[in-house]
């Protein structure tokens, strides 16, 4: 028996208007997770522990079966272990984007945030600029490492957890009262903003009609993870397939093999089937029962407050993973048993992650079901199977 994970990161939503009350999950066309609905078992899972933040690092976490409130030590730290980066134990891994701020004629804090991912900027693009804030910036207290696309990392010598806040969550916002406390975090935003916003790139960014990539802006503070084997847990061994760092960095820590996908990007126009069958292969042609295929793009246009390409990227996941998978697998005539769930919602409505619980679709190609359900919020909810404890929907996959 193989395993399967297929995660629509921010996938699930709330009922909009303009698609007629429906959720982008509801409004999408997807024949295949309606197909694999009416053969599954069909839920809802509480992937957010109470009193912890909503955040793709828990969520994550919890869906591979690591309980947040025993093993999440920072978002940042996460994607230190895929950058490659050695933590020491007095070190503090801050995440470090870079951001799309206004360019009016006032003072730092009286700018307006206007993208957390500045416009899904390049990885080449976003290296020259970090270069160009290290130069400046970089001392023996912090250091910078370049990590993919808008996501970056600061690592602070003997530092400490402090709070900061998540850009994505103050979309249209004036940013005064959200930066950092410490004025050497806000003083740093402050520098990159001098050093970033008239830069050659940003120059030609601006030229192009595309969002300038014109400060840092810091959050995500952790210490230095340590996550229980994945193998040892689950007594096999497992894969990850995604382009971002924190889920990379997830691996690593937990022991799991780390797939490459080139074209793999984070964005509406990633590599889906190049991921689809990068999962088939290494479960028929590797050592490994297990594949996590992890999706950026609904979490992205939930940000961005773009239905029309939520809806799309949802489409995309039906058609150019989902269904890639089912046919290769059935091709190869292995049994397996899929799990494709979002790890939280990422509502249009207010553009950042929320607790709400999630849909949850089970099936097993040896068993036989026969429902009428479709997949969407509504249904699972309807279909009375809940898991209050989302750490735990990973032994229904794992089943003995």
């Amino acid at each position: 028996m193989k395993y399967i994970v297929v995660l629509g990161d921010g996938m699930a939503d709330e009922p909009l208007a303009v698609l007629e009350n429906r959720t982008p999950l509801m409004a999408a066309y997807t024949p295949q997770m309606d197909m694999l609905a009416r053969m599954s078992e069909l839920g809802i899972a509480y992937t957010i522990p109470e009193g912890m933040k909503p955040g793709s690092d828990t969520a994550n976490l919890a869906v591979l079966g690591y309980n947040p409130k025993v093993y999440y030590s920072g978002r940042s730290p996460l994607e230190a272990l895929s950058i490659g980066v050695d933590m020491k134990p007095t070190d503090i891994a801050i995440r470090c984007n870079i951001v799309t701020l206004t360019e009016d004629e006032k003072p730092y804090e009286e700018q307006i945030i206007l993208d957390h991912s500045s416009g899904e900027i390049s990885t080449e693009d976003a290296a020259i600029l970090i270069d160009a804030v290290k130069k400046e910036l970089e001392n023996d207290i912090f250091k910078f490492y370049v990590g993919t696309s808008y996501r970056h990392l600061t690592i602070w010598d003997q530092g400490e957890v402090i709070d900061l806040c998540q850009p994505h969550d103050i979309l249209g916002k004036v940013i005064g009262q959200y930066l950092p406390k410490e004025t050497a975090f806000k003083e740093m935003m402050e520098k990159s903003y001098n050093i970033l916003n008239n830069h050659p790139i940003n120059q030609a960014r601006k030229a192009k009609g595309l969002n300038k990539a014109n400060s840092l802006w810091f959050w995500g503070a952790g210490t230095k993870p340590a996550l229980t084997s994945f193998e040892e847990k689950n007594h096999i061994k497992g894969a990850m397939i995604s382009a971002v760092d924190l889920l990379k960095g997830i691996a690593v820590g937990a022991g799991m093999k780390v797939i490459e996908v080139p074209g793999a990007d984070g964005t509406l126009h990633t590599n889906y089937e190049g991921k689809a069958m990068a999962a088939v292969k290494v479960l028929l042609e590797e050592d490994c029962d297990f594949v996590y295929i992890h999706v950026e793009a609904p979490d992205e246009m939930g940000h961005q407050g773009n239905v029309v390409n939520k809806v799309k990227s949802i489409e995309y996941l039906d058609q150019r993973v989902i269904k890639v998978v089912m046919e290769e697998m059935k091709r190869s005539g292995m049994d397996y048993r899929m799990l494709v769930m979002p790890d939280h919602p990422t509502p249009i409505r207010c553009r950042t992650h929320t607790s709400d619980p999630v849909p949850y679709l089970l099936y097993d190609s040896t068993a036989e079901q026969n429902n009428e359900w479709l997949y969407n919020e509504a249904e699972a909810k309807l279909s009375g199977n809940v898991v209050l404890e989302g750490y735990t929907v990973i032994s229904k996959l794992i089943a003995r």
